[in-house]
């Protein structure tokens, strides 16, 4: 018989996007507001992989990617997704986001992403939110699923998830 036990905390992490480039930095700065520092950004990026936001949003897409400091517990991640889309809600003008901002946790076996969206791969976490398996951890890197976004797919991407995944994995060993 399995006995029940706490999960390690684990790294939180966002990706946002938005058709204003300016928009992004001010995002970020509400974030540590809501989590605390951030302990990593990426460079400037592009969202190109999908059109999907378009329509909405507008084309381009400027995205960066942030890790946080404090280590999280892991099912606060619905608590957190809810409090991402107040923020998108609080800067969409005309019903239309201005700001994507996507949470999601890196653990050492897997990087793990929140959504309101179900579907086949989606475990239901509470109050509306998914967590959707992006990555599994497997050989020295995380490796893509079959249902895996192509932006997290990439080479690029996953390899600023290993790198967060070995900070986090040094703030455990300090722990």
């Amino acid at each position: 018989m399995s006995q029940p036990r706490e999960p390690d905390p684990v790294k939180l992490i966002c990706s946002l996007f938005s058709p204003e480039e300016v928009l992004i930095p001010v995002i970020i700065e509400e974030l540590t507001g809501l989590f605390g520092p951030t302990d990593w950004v990426s460079p400037a990026l592009f969202f190109d992989k999908s059109r999907y936001y378009e329509s909405e949003m507008g084309w381009p897409l400027h995205r960066r990617f942030v890790s946080f400091t404090e280590l999280i517990d892991p099912a606060s991640l619905v608590d957190i997704k809810l409090k991402t889309n107040e923020l998108e809600s609080q800067y969409a003008e005309g019903g239309k986001r201005r700001v994507n901002i996507d949470p999601g946790y890196v653990a050492l076996e897997r990087v793990v992403l929140a959504t309101g969206k179900n579907y086949a791969h989606r475990i239901y976490l509470g109050k509306g939110i998914y967590g959707d398996l992006t990555l599994i951890y497997k050989k020295g890197s995380y490796r893509p699923l079959e249902w895996t976004y192509k932006d997290y797919a990439g080479p690029e991407i996953i390899g600023y998830l290993n790198e967060i995944r070995r900070r986090y994995m040094d703030q455990l060993r300090r722990k």
